[in-house]
């Protein structure tokens, strides 16, 4: 076993070496930029909500642009919306979704209506298709000019079935996500105006500044830094916001900078605790006391202190100065500087989920990938991590590959006959078990079998290069693999092509050993499509052990030797166009004990039983002819 490969301790410190990356590669990189003022009043009898906002757009493109586009995200919950339709279609639909939209009532829908929009003091033609919001400019946007939009709107807040809504299963009042008409991004492709069916999001860079007057019994927690503590008689120390006795709304004032979205849940019986991180952000968890809550959230702020300060350590330092862990929504869903969780769990189950959201905030806070595109790049990256973390949190001494769980998902769907390739959009898979198993599970295997590709210590300083150079930005899947290249020295291009553009499977074998001469003459196989470096593990019966390096010809170079308690030789490299390979060991068939490929799994190879080799079983029929 590869000593290196599992544990990854908070000694590992951010190398120096990130600042040789410290931008992005590409000198033609741009990305548009909002600023958000927005005034909120919550009714919290009727669930609706009144609102205006003053969005500055700057347009950092080189086009010249004559439409915008907003997300409407609320109206998919109506009867008859295309997350409806999808939901009623789809051959395996999202148990929290179901038919649910369909029985809505009309005081249970989601909706958001524009009443007034004008750019720049005039106003500006505009129409509502779905989820999607479509204006006519009324004068284009100049590459490197500014609009400023004015905007008048109110809402219904649906009843809670996906990530948003009102009272949710747990009794939370409101979940408060994708809950303001938000700017559609424009990127290198051009606009992303896809309708809502509850897949993945896309987001502009951008400052917030958010004020929400509801009913004073509410405590509200979510993105943003609390600019009124003392005003409103909330000062994030104690629960109970009333102000002087007064029954009156009270208004929040938040500011978030630097944030592609913005979140807030609201409840009358939330409690509220904090736990600093030394030299780190400020960790506030906000969920209602009860016999199931108490113990398990009381103990969790110190786990997730653990938490941050290991993945600041190891996988790039977290760069605000606070993070909350809300209680609300249908299960776990990330948002800038926060999370959505359902909170009556078991400790584990509380400890992973804060875990893995609290993760995202790597993955898609601060590395804003296209979800939609991309979505293996956050949800994928995200559950390496986490599977990581939750090793080090609970099973520090291990050296078990923390991955497998992973790979049983992705092994399923290979098997099935039905996979598809990573690079289909998060909207048009054709089950939601296949996208979950791409995102996630596939998503993680990537990760876990290129830290095989260019070695576990080269991987994890390729993570931390990877968040250093882009971060507060829109990283693509290139953009990765070339942070990986310039980290490893090595061409990677081919994994990419194979891994992620096709569905494309690993299998390698040992087809033969042969004796002759006093040495050992050992046939490696590929039998799957796609292409791999070899690690061959030679144990002998002496209780010596050594590794037979094979690399790609297409790699142009080899990994750094991982474990040094091993001897370890690199042999020619193996073209891909070759389907065996034979090496030759100077040592007769009866000195060696047993052969495997890859005994640290990080190779998704789906059929494991042709990776070893054992001599004591096999003895007669490999001895040496000429002895």
């Amino acid at each position: 076993m590869i000593k290196s490969r599992i544990v990854i301790t908070l000694l590992i410190v951010a190398s120096a070496s990130i600042t040789t990356l410290s931008q992005p590669q590409s000198s033609h990189y741009w990305q548009q930029h909002v600023d958000y003022r927005m005034d909120i009043n919550m009714n919290v009898q009727t669930h609706r909500f009144t609102g205006t906002q003053k969005l500055v757009y700057t347009n950092n493109s080189p086009d010249t642009l004559t439409k915008v586009f907003y997300h409407l995200y609320f109206n998919a919950f109506q009867p008859g919306s295309m997350m409806d339709m999808r939901s009623l279609t789809i051959e395996d639909p999202d148990r929290r979704v179901g038919s649910r939209i369909s029985r809505l009532k009309e005081d249970e829908i989601g909706f958001q209506h524009i009443t007034s929009l004008k750019q720049d003091g005039k106003a500006v033609n505009h129409h509502t298709e779905g989820t999607i919001l479509e204006v006519s400019l009324d004068q284009p946007i100049l590459p490197g000019k500014k609009a400023t939009f004015d905007m008048e709107f109110n809402g219904q807040v649906p009843l809670q079935i996906r990530r948003s809504g009102r009272d949710n299963t747990e009794g939370i009042s409101y979940s408060m996500s994708q809950w303001y008409p938000k700017m559609v991004e424009y990127d290198y492709m051009g606009w992303h105006a896809n309708p809502y069916i509850a897949r993945e999001f896309h987001g502009v860079w951008g400052d917030f500044d958010v004020k929400i007057t509801i009913d004073p019994t509410y405590t509200i927690g979510g993105t943003g830094y609390l600019q009124n503590a003392d005003e409103i008689g909330h000062g994030y120390e104690k629960k109970g916001a009333t102000v002087k006795g007064s029954d009156k709304p009270i208004t929040w004032h938040f500011k978030a900078p630097n944030v592609i979205d913005f979140m807030w849940a609201a409840d009358p019986d939330y409690e509220h605790t904090t736990a600093q991180v030394p030299n780190g952000p400020t960790l506030h968890f906000f969920y209602q006391k009860n016999e199931k809550t108490e113990e398990n959230w009381g103990k969790l702020p110190e786990q997730m202190v653990k938490a941050m300060q290991f993945m600041s350590l190891n996988f790039g330092k977290y760069p605000y100065e606070q993070y909350s862990f809300v209680q609300g929504g249908d299960g776990g869903m990330e948002y800038p500087m926060a999370t959505l969780i359902t909170g009556n769990r078991n400790f584990r189950s509380l400890v992973g989920v804060s875990v893995h959201e609290m993760i995202h905030s790597w993955y898609q806070g601060i590395l804003a990938t296209n979800e939609s595109l991309f979505p293996w790049m956050d949800e994928g990256f995200t559950s390496y991590a986490t599977s990581v973390t939750m090793q080090f949190l609970f099973n520090p001494e291990s050296n078990e590959n923390p991955h497998t769980r992973s790979q049983s998902g992705y092994f399923f769907m290979a098997s099935s006959g039905r996979e598809e390739p990573m690079t289909t959009h998060s909207d048009h898979y054709a089950s939601n078990r296949s996208y979950g198993v791409n995102a996630y599970s596939k998503g993680a295997v990537f990760l876990d079998q290129l830290s095989y590709i260019i070695g576990q210590e080269t991987f994890m300083k390729g993570m931390r290069n990877y968040y250093n150079t882009w971060k507060f930005k829109h990283p693509t899947s290139i953009d990765f693999v070339r942070i990986m290249e310039k980290t490893s020295g090595l061409e990677l291009d081919w994994y990419l092509e194979h891994f992620i553009y096709t569905t494309k499977q690993l299998d390698y074998g040992i087809k033969s050993v042969i004796g002759y001469g006093g040495a050992t003459y050992i046939t490696l196989e590929r039998i799957g499509e796609m292409i791999m470096p070899v690690d061959l593990y030679v144990e002998y019966n002496d209780g010596s052990k050594e590794i037979i390096y094979v690399p790609l010809r297409i790699m142009r170079g080899a990994k750094a030797v991982e474990d040094t308690e091993i001897e370890r030789t690199t042999r020619e490299p193996w073209p891909w166009t070759n389907p065996t390979y034979t090496l030759k060991l100077s040592r007769n068939p009866s000195e060696i004990k047993n052969l495997e490929i890859d005994p640290s799994l990080r190779m998704a190879d789906i059929e494991r039983s042709n990776n070893s080799f054992s001599f004591a079983e096999n003895l007669k029929e490999y001895q040496d002819p000429t002895r």
